[in-house]
């Protein structure tokens, strides 16, 4: 039980560094925008730029976010909620307030988790290198995996093979795929 406490302490840390220094070296003073999911389909129906715009009252407010940026928070955000979800996960394997069936349940969903991380980055770095976008974010949500292509424009043939190393890596589950234009 302390090694595991021990690997989650050092990844916390581990990773509060990396955000520290990123905000400390980003080139906008560490001013950034959090874009919801839902705020993230709005901005490729756009297709102009990664422009978020939040108003409240009398005050608008416009910050320009890089898709860089962007991709990088989406993943953290999604990192950081696996986390939580594998944290839960592993008080119920460690507790013994818990039957063997609710533990082995616990770890077989452990299990899912890291082989869809797995999987994802997989798919990122084979869409990369395939056709040389510069960035791809993928991200399994249930029964739907959600692809962004880092371009200007994507076609029918490009989204078809995008959708075909989806099913290679996956299986059969929905598959949404869109572009981000590169700004």
């Amino acid at each position: 039980m302390v090694k595991k406490q021990t690997v989650w302490l050092l990844t916390m840390l581990s990773l509060l560094i990396v955000l520290s220094v990123y905000y400390m070296t980003s080139p906008d003073n560490g001013e950034m925008a959090f874009i919801q999911d839902e705020d993230w389909s709005e901005m490729t129906d756009d297709a102009q730029n990664a422009e978020g715009v939040e108003t409240s009252g009398n005050d608008t407010v416009i910050s320009q976010v890089s898709t860089e940026e962007l991709f990088a928070t989406i993943r953290l955000e999604q990192q950081n909620k696996r986390d939580q979800l594998q944290e839960q996960l592993s008080e119920i394997v460690t507790s013994s307030d818990f039957t063997a069936e609710e533990k082995n349940e616990a770890l077989n969903r452990m299990e899912t988790i890291k082989e869809t991380q797995s999987k994802e980055s997989i798919l990122e770095n084979t869409i990369r290198a395939g056709a040389s976008y510069e960035d791809v974010l993928v991200r399994a949500e249930d029964d739907t995996i959600f692809v962004t292509v880092k371009a200007n424009e994507l076609s029918k043939t490009e989204t078809n093979e995008i959708i075909q190393m989806v099913s290679d890596e996956f299986g059969k589950k929905e598959v949404q795929v869109q572009f981000q234009p590169e700004s």
